[in-house]
Formats: C-alpha cells, structure tokens, sequence
C-alpha cells in the first residue's frame, strides 16, 4: 500500500464509519491507521463471523473485506450482507489468484474491488465513490443522528438499513411506498425523507387517505372553486397545490375509494390538478410519499386497487419493522418518551425502574411505537414516584408479556425445529436428511434420539388423509 493519500477523500464522508476485515494483522492494522488519519471511523474485525456479529451491532456506511478469510471467505461474506443489507457497499481486496472471483462478486453487486498490493490514494477515491453513492453524507457519532432523521429513535440494524435507503432515494423525485404496521413511524420516515432532500425548504404536508370522507376527500386533494357544490361558499387550493415544491404524504393509500384512484393516477401523470367546479387544470411540482399498512398485492388481485396506481406509486419500496423486532430500540424509546412527557405532566422522573424496564422491553407490542408512547404516557401521568415501577407499566401494558427463552433453551428449540424441518423436507429418509445438515447418520441419528423424534412419523405414506 502506497504512503501516498489524500485529504478529498475525507471530505466527502468525514465521520463514515467503515467496518474492516482482514485476517492479517498487519494489513488490518495499517488499513485502520490509513482510514482514521482521512477522517473515517474504523472497527477492525478478522473474520466474516466476527463482520456478521459486528453489522448486527451496529450498521457502518461501507464495508472493505479481505477476500481470502478463515472459514466463510469474503465473497460468501458479501452474499450474507447483500441478504440482510442490500444497500451497503462492499470493497473487495484481492490477491492475483483470486481475481476471477473478484470480477464475479462485482457482478452480482459488490461495489469494487482493488488488487493487493494497493495504492492509498486509490483505496481512498474508491471509498469516497461509494460512499457518495449509498449516502451523500453521515453522522458523527453512533446515536448521533443528523438534523433530517432527528425524530427517529434508533439503534436497530433493521432500521439503520431503513434509513440508509432513505436517504439514498432522498435526493430524487422517485415515489415511494412505505410498508409497515400501525404505529411503527411510516409518517416519521415520510418526514426524515423529505428533510434530507432538495425539497426539505418546502412544506410537508400529510393526509389519510381512509379518514376523511369519500365526498370530502377529493376536494381535499384536489381542491373547489366557490359554488363547485351546495357548501362551497369559498374556492379552496387543495393538499397538491398547498404542497407544491415539496412533499405530499398520502397515508393509508390502500383505503383510497376506487373512483378517487382514477383521479389521483391521472394527477401523477400530468402533473396537473383541476379543482371540482373547475375547467382549468393548474400544474403541480409535489414528490408523493405513499404509506400503507395493507397488503396491496392482494388488494390488487381482489380488484380493490388499481394496478397502474400501485405501480406509479410504488417506484421504491421501504419497509418498517415492528416493533417487536427491534426491542434493543424499546428502553431508548421508552426514556425518550418518558422526558418528553414528564414536561408536559410537570413530573420529575428519573426513568424506570429495571423490572419496568424488562416489562416493556418483552411486551407484545401490537400497536408498535404508538402503543408504546400511549403506554409511556399513561404511567407518566399516573407515577408517583421518581422511578417508574413494574405495577404501574404492568397495569398500563394490559397484556402478557412475550416469553424470553435462555439460550439454552433456543438453542434447543431451533435445533429440534431444524430436524423436523429436514425431516419433513426429507420424508423421514434419514440419510438424505443427514446429507442436507452436512453430518454423519450416526450423529443424526444421536441428534433424533436426543429430540425424540422417529423416522417414521415423516414419511408420506404416514401423512394424515386430505
């Protein structure tokens, strides 16, 4: 590696966190002293199991991998990101013997990759690349957002991938379509999106679709002129005009009424609106951020929603996990809430008590995020003392706790499950079952033995009758 650098690199991406894999130590040692004098936040792991434990932590910007590792190598650690992170850029370093791979990698989705020995500069131009391309700028610090995502709360590594998208399509007009549950923050995301964009000086503006009335909803949108029906005693500029430059949330896209679809898809087509009572079509600039919790695929098969709006909507699709899966975000959640609201209810609360804590953090949570502030909120208002205790989160959760199992006991259970599947893939035919683990019959069978399971229930001829 060449001593020779430069500081543009740097400039680009300052605080990039780069996670590094590399089992020579001095390779992983001269690349972690190379980046974190050009201004990136380095972690430094030695192999692609130590990598996967790391992005489970937390997500970095970019990841560079030695292609040659013990155990999984660098290009089945690339297929294992691409599957959980398929946003996150990949930098393969390769030695002359296993170039053909290299270019193969960078096929299927592997951002580049430099041979050894490499020059300093260029390893440096090729991150700022990638970095420039999967997200035009980065926090400081872990747990330090920037002002554009400010209201998302978060550690998760579900919803750092969320993020990372989101501001990737940020900076284009493309519509995007965000899936999730109730309550699991899609108008927060809406928000982040529209901050981070060239649109952020320009208003934001959200409505939901299957709140308002249908013979309310299009004048809504869309705006009247004064006398356009019985109670139009004024003209009103609809949602599309009062959001014009920026972004317009429609929320709950999937309860639009199918005749308002029609109208709704010929305004993204020609970018014009025309108010009801009108002759006149007025051109609109607005990015569209549509949000469902449905299932639009089977609405669109049962006929409820229109294919080509679905399709004019759904440029982007960003997903929200539930609540449920990102329960390392419940305790910061839950004392961020609890600030905020002790403010409001004028209480001096110091934050819960750690059997309300582990309480919260193993609740349900169907309503997500929204239930969880609901929550929050109920024992603020009703705590007495400085340190929010178990009966009181208990009394506001009104609803069982989710069973948290030792490892042992997942362990055990994921390896029984993991036989029966093999088993009933299998049709109870113990050899090729074994052949799939990659393990002897002797031990498969040990393994059968230990759960308690018998070849013969898995056979076909053995299935219950139709």
């Amino acid at each position: 590696m060449s001593d020779s650098s430069t500081s543009s690199a740097a400039t680009v991406a300052p605080a990039a966190h780069l996670l590094v894999v590399d089992d020579d130590p001095d390779m992983l040692r001269l690349l972690t002293i190379r980046l974190t004098a050009a201004g990136y936040r380095v972690t430094a792991v030695t192999s692609a199991e130590a990598a996967m434990t790391q992005l489970h932590i937390e997500r970095p910007h970019l990841v560079l991998s030695d292609v040659q590792l013990p155990g999984r190598d660098g290009l089945a650690l690339f297929d294992d990101i691409r599957a959980q992170h398929p946003s996150l850029p990949v930098i393969l370093l390769t030695a002359h013997g296993t170039i053909p791979d290299a270019v193969e990698a960078t096929e299927r989705g592997v951002f580049t990759y430099l041979t050894k020995p490499f020059d300093g500069k260029g390893l440096l131009d090729k991150i700022a690349q990638a970095l420039a391309l999967s997200a035009p700028s980065h926090p400081a610090r872990r747990g330090s957002p920037e002002a554009w995502q400010h209201q998302i709360i978060s550690r998760s590594s579900r919803m750092a991938e969320a993020l990372a998208e989101a501001r990737m399509i940020s900076q284009s007009d493309a519509s995007v379509l965000l899936r999730g549950e109730s309550g699991t923050g899609k108008e927060l995301l809406a928000q982040a999106i529209h901050q981070a964009s060239p649109r952020a000086g320009k208003p934001f503006i959200a409505v939901n679709c299957g709140a308002i009335p249908e013979a309310l909803l299009e004048s809504e949108l869309f705006g009247h002129v004064k006398g356009a029906f019985t109670d139009a005693v004024a003209s009103h500029k609809g949602l599309f005009q009062a959001a014009d430059g920026g972004t317009l949330l429609l929320d709950e896209i999937g309860d639009m009424p199918p005749a308002l679809q029609v109208k709704l898809l010929r305004v993204l087509q020609e970018r014009v609106v025309r108010p009801l009572g009108s002759s006149q079509s007025i051109p609109v600039d607005v990015r569209i951020i549509s949000a469902t919790h449905r299932d639009l695929d089977a609405a669109m098969a049962e006929g409820q929603f229109r294919a080509d709006l679905y399709y004019r909507l759904n440029v982007v699709t960003l997903t929200l996990p539930p609540l449920s899966e990102r329960r390392e975000d419940i305790p910061l959640l839950a004392n961020h809430f609890l600030i905020k609201l002790a403010n409001k209810y004028d209480k001096r609360l110091s934050g819960f008590a750690p059997e309300a804590i582990k309480a919260l953090t193993t609740a349900a949570w169907p309503g997500n995020v929204r239930q969880l502030y609901n929550v929050v909120e109920q024992v603020c208002a009703l705590s007495t003392t400085p340190l929010v205790p178990l009966a009181l989160v208990q009394r506001a959760l009104r609803s069982p706790s989710v069973q948290v199992l030792t490892f042992a006991e997942a362990k055990q259970r994921f390896e029984r499950d993991y036989l029966v599947g093999l088993l009933k893939l299998t049709d109870g035919n113990v050899a090729d079952a074994a052949r799939l683990a990659d393990r002897n019959r002797t031990e498969f069978y040990r393994l059968m033995q230990k759960h308690g399971l018998t070849p013969g229930h898995f056979k076909a001829d053995n299935a219950p009758a139709a």
